[in-house]
C-alpha cells in the first residue's frame, strides 16, 4: 500500500498565506531596501507605507520561512533564497511575483480558479471586477511595469512567422491593432525601413509605446494611438496586424475584433492575424498546471487555423494567404469580403 503523507502537507500544500507574504514582499521591495541599509522594523515601514507592527509579522514570517533572518538586535537581512526578490539579481523575480507587476496581477486571479472550471472563463473578472487587460491598461499602477517589460521577450510564442514568412515589401503602412508597448511594431519598423505604423492600445500601453518610439528614433514613423478594438480603428493602413490577440477573447468578442479591422481595411485592406495556438502536450512535465493556469488566463489559448478562419469568416472576411504554422502560432492574411 502506498504510504499515505501526513494531513500537514495537504494543508502546506494548500497554504494561501506564505505566497501571498512573498509577493507582498515583492510589491513592498523589502529585499530591496533592506540591502539598502533600512534593516529595522519601523525605517522600513515608512519607506513601504505599512504599518510597523504587521510589517514586524510579515518579515518574521519570511524568517520562518527562509526568505530572511533576524539578528538578536533584531534586525533583519536577506537570505540566499530572498535575494531573488530583488531587482538587482540576475535571476530576479521580484517584477513577476510583485501585485503590481503583469505577471503577478495575472496570477492573483488563480484565487478563484473555481469560476474557470464551472464557466470556463478567465478568472480575473471574477476576482476583481474586469477584465486582466482593462486593468494593466487603465490603472497608474501597472505604468511603471509596462515601462520596464523588455520589448525582446514580448517576441515569444513564434513571433518570427510575423517578420520572416509574411512579404512586407509591399506595405507602406501597418496598424497593429492591440500592440502593447511596441514591440512589433518597432521590429518591423527596424527590418522594414521604408514601412510607416501605428499602434493601437488602450491608454497605459499605448502611452508606454509612443514613449518607446520616440526613445528609439522611430518617431517619425510610428505613432501610437489611444483606443479600443472594439471601436472604429483608424483607417488608410494596408495591412491591419492582429498579434496573439484573439486568445485573450471569446468567440463573440473575436468576431467583433476582426469586424472591426474588416471594417477599417476596406476593400484594398488586409487583415494580417498572426495568432497563438498554446496547445500543451498530455506528456509534457507539469502539463496540467500549465494548462490550467492559461485556461484560468485567457478564453481561448488554443485555437487551430480552421477556427481562425471561421471566425474570421464570421467577420466578413476571406483568407488570401496562409503562412506555416508552428506549434504554438499560426499566420493567415484575410481580405473583406
Amino acid at each position: 500500500m502506498a504510504q499515505q503523507p501526513d494531513r500537514g502537507d495537504l494543508l502546506e500544500m494548500a497554504d494561501l498565506l506564505t505566497p501571498a507574504a512573498i509577493r507582498a514582499a515583492a510589491t513592498l521591495r523589502v529585499a530591496d531596501r533592506l540591502g539598502a541599509g533600512a534593516d529595522d522594523v519601523v525605517k522600513l515601514a515608512e519607506l513601504t507605507g505599512t504599518r510597523a507592527d504587521l510589517l514586524e509579522l510579515l518579515l518574521r514570517h519570511l524568517v520562518d520561512k527562509g526568505v530572511l533572518t533576524q539578528d538578536d538586535d533584531g534586525t533583519f537581512a536577506v537570505t540566499e533564497l530572498g535575494a531573488r526578490l530583488r531587482e538587482d539579481h540576475p535571476a530576479s523575480l521580484r517584477a513577476h511575483l510583485a501585485q503590481d507587476g503583469l505577471y503577478g496581477r495575472a496570477d492573483l486571479a488563480l484565487v478563484d480558479l473555481l469560476h474557470t472550471l464551472r464557466t470556463g472563463e478567465p478568472a480575473h473578472g471574477a476576482v476583481f471586477g474586469r477584465g486582466y487587460w482593462e486593468t494593466v491598461n487603465e490603472d497608474p499602477a501597472f505604468v511603471e511595469a509596462l515601462e520596464r517589460s523588455e520589448a525582446r521577450p514580448q517576441l515569444g510564442w513564434g513571433a518570427e512567422l510575423i517578420f520572416d514568412t509574411y512579404d512586407w515589401q509591399q506595405v507602406r503602412r501597418v496598424v497593429d491593432v492591440g500592440g502593447h508597448s511596441g514591440a512589433i511594431l518597432m521590429e518591423l519598423l527596424h527590418r522594414q525601413p521604408r514601412l510607416h505604423g501605428t499602434l493601437v492600445d488602450l491608454k497605459n500601453a499605448a502611452e508606454v509605446a509612443g514613449r518607446r518610439f520616440a526613445a528609439a528614433g522611430l518617431g517619425d514613423r510610428a505613432e501610437a494611438v489611444v483606443g479600443s478594438f472594439f471601436d472604429p480603428l483608424p483607417a488608410g493602413g494596408d495591412v491591419y496586424l492582429l498579434s496573439a490577440i484573439l486568445a485573450d477573447w471569446s468567440d463573440e468578442q473575436a468576431v467583433a475584433i476582426l469586424r472591426r479591422c474588416a471594417e477599417a481595411a476596406g476593400p484594398a485592406g488586409k487583415v494580417l492575424v498572426a495568432e497563438v495556438n498554446l496547445q500543451v502536450a498530455r506528456e509534457t512535465p507539469g502539463s496540467a498546471a500549465l494548462e490550467l493556469w492559461l485556461r484560468a488566463t485567457m478564453p481561448a489559448p488554443v485555437r487551430t487555423v480552421e477556427q481562425v478562419k471561421a471566425l474570421a469568416g464570421a467577420a466578413g472576411l476571406r483568407p488570401t494567404w496562409e503562412g506555416p504554422v508552428t506549434s504554438v502560432r499560426s499566420i493567415l492574411e484575410f481580405t473583406p469580403c
